[in-house]
């Protein structure tokens, strides 16, 4: 059986005292480049591991990859947050998850730590690099994968849909079923990571298919959350009579329109079409099983990961990707003879 050694046995091998491998391990000073060199060493030679932080003395490195979230209680934080684990946990490290909440405060603050706590790569999902942020991440000194977002000002490497080129099929499908009454509940407009470009995909399918582009079918909101598609669809119906079909922008949105359909008697497929954008597990409970176009959420988050140990092991960027997108159809489309 191997035997296990403890801090005494450390302290025993380098000819110091048990408070001094302890400082060296903390990284709290009070001794000599000598003396940290024979603690380190005789770490290394027992294949003493009290923690963590022990390692990454020797090694320099944490074994610890950080996934920075602007919201970690949705399905589309977790369904990524599976992909990177998957492949972390292969990779023999650890995964710190942050909860910035869309602050740019809390985001640095977040980021202050990390940097104490010496990670080995960062994994930034769906918020916008800002001046800000970039300066600190690249005085970090540590490679970063965006996931769901990305940067036309910095060169840093992503992992995500076309969703401007989603957003059209969403609604390419919608008309290929018959409908030309369309609308949409997008998310803000000033997002130019999933707001914008899913409204302009939108806008495309219906100009490249010859149907008029009525500003006051598309209703903007917050964010893309339940509340936001109840609300949406409410305002959108009130406004607009005729609608047949509705592409919502988040898989949250359109069971959130799903709700409001139901509180004003319209039936759904039958009075109105609902499709969503994400595939999230939501939207195969919802009633009816929601059609959506998928992002494969998992895959993306496991590219990142993949892509964040390559540029760790070689120290060269890794090249960006587009990961391509489906229709997944169920029953909340119906098609127009």
């Amino acid at each position: 059986m191997t035997k296990i050694h403890t801090i005494k046995d450390v302290a025993k091998k380098a000819n110091v005292s048990i408070a001094t491998v302890s400082r060296v391990i903390n990284d709290l000073g009070g001794y000599g480049a000598a003396t940290k060199e024979k603690v380190l060493n005789a770490i290394q030679e027992l294949n003493y591991q009290p923690n963590g932080l022990a390692r990454s003395l020797i090694n320099k490195k944490s074994e610890t990859i950080a996934v920075l979230f602007p919201s970690v209680s949705n399905m589309f934080s977790s369904s990524i947050l599976k992909g990177v684990e998957d492949l972390v946990h292969q990779r023999g490290s650890s995964v710190i998850v942050c909860n910035t909440a869309s602050k740019g405060e809390k985001t640095l603050k977040y980021l202050k730590v990390l940097q104490e706590k010496r990670i080995d790569g960062i994994i930034f999902v769906s918020e916008v690099i800002t001046d800000e942020y970039y300066e600190f991440l690249s005085n970090m000194n540590v490679p970063i994968v965006l996931v769901s977002t990305e940067s036309y000002r910095y060169s840093l490497p992503y992992v995500k849909v076309n969703d401007r080129h989603a957003a059209y099929s969403a609604t390419e499908y919608l008309i290929e079923k018959g409908h030309r009454r369309i609308g949409m509940v997008s998310g803000n407009p000033s997002d130019m990571i999933a707001g914008q470009p899913r409204m302009e995909g939108f806008k495309d399918a219906l100009k490249s298919h010859g149907i008029q582009v009525e500003e006051k079918s598309i209703v903007t909101s917050r964010g893309f959350s339940f509340e936001d598609g109840l609300q949406g669809l409410m305002r959108l119906m009130s406004s607009t009579t005729d609608l047949t079909a509705v592409f919502l922008a988040s898989d949250e949105m359109a069971v959130g329109a799903l709700s409001a359909a139901y509180q004003m008697g319209i039936k759904v497929p039958d009075d109105l079409s609902i499709i969503g954008y994400d595939n999230l597990p939501l939207g195969e409970m919802s009633i009816p099983p929601l059609t959506t176009v998928a992002q494969p959420l998992e895959e993306m988050g496991e590219k990142a990961a993949s892509m964040l140990f390559k540029m760790l092991e070689t120290g060269e960027t890794a090249e960006s990707r587009i990961i391509g997108h489906s229709i997944i159809e169920r029953q909340s489309v119906k098609e127009i003879k």
